[in-house]
């Protein structure tokens, strides 16, 4: 290689070594264009278990899809999880109507709607096929107050003020538009209506649990609190998840 082709070359080497080191070292400043617009910015360098989209400093997390349906439904959950336990803490009443956000194969939704004598669960999903896994359960259960209902990335498509909880189980860190789905599930909940989040504990991190699926009190609540939640309680009866309840303000508590 000659002297004067390595010359011209120089300055190529300079720029790749400068673009590598702003891509290591400022990955935040690497953004999508309309960023500046939304509460989101995309990162070219990112987990392997996220999407590479960050809202509020968390990057949220890969969508487990319908292909994973078996392990919702393995039977070694009730020890690992205590989804017995998370319906009791719930404190429902007989005439709730309950939004499962992230229903999936129905796990949770099934295991409280016989408690909703007068109520109903309306289980919700993005995946058609969660939903068609939810029907045929509802046919082998003969339980016919689970409704599914088919969600969008950004709208959970529930009418206004048409549920007394929206519960997501291990679900939250998955939204790819969080704001805009929280948005749609206050505005779906009754005045006094409660959100409760069931997250594995992301302070601790002996909990086997990818990184990204795990999520600490304080950023659940940094994130509720964007969408005019308030938070009320938590609860960390769980082996290994926080129980975390939010309320939307009755609007007669600011007259």
């Amino acid at each position: 290689m000659s002297y004067n082709y390595k010359l011209k070359i120089l300055p190529f080497i300079v720029i790749f070594l400068l673009i590598v080191e702003c891509l290591l070292v400022y990955p935040t400043s690497i953004v999508r264009a309309d960023s500046l617009s939304t509460p989101y910015e995309q990162r070219i360098i990112h987990s392997p278990d996220g999407i590479g989209k960050y809202y509020m400093g968390r990057e949220i997390a890969k969508v487990m899809g319908y292909t994973g349906a078996v392990w919702l439904e393995r039977p070694s959950r009730e020890g690992e999880e205590q989804p017995s336990k998370i319906v009791s803490l719930l404190n429902l009443k007989p005439n709730d109507v309950v939004a499962d956000i992230g229903a999936g194969t129905g796990y949770l939704s099934f295991r409280i709607a016989p408690l909703l004598t007068a109520g109903k669960v309306l289980a919700v999903d993005v995946q058609p096929e969660m939903l068609e896994i939810i029907e045929l359960f509802k046919k082998e259960k003969n339980i016919t107050n689970v409704e599914p209902v088919l969600a969008t990335l950004s709208d959970p498509n529930l009418p206004s003020e048409s549920i007394d909880l929206g519960l997501m189980v291990d679900a939250y860190h998955e939204l790819e538009y969080p704001q805009e789905v929280m948005q749609g599930i206050v505005k779906a909940l009754k005045p006094g209506g409660r959100v409760v989040l069931v997250e594995y504990r992301g302070e601790n991190p002996f909990i086997m649990i990818k990184g990204l699926h795990k999520m600490t009190q304080k950023q659940v609540r940094k994130e509720m609190q964007a969408v005019g939640l308030v938070w009320r309680e938590t609860k960390n009866l769980l082996p290994q998840q926080h129980l975390i309840i939010f309320e939307k303000p009755d609007s007669s508590d600011f007259s």
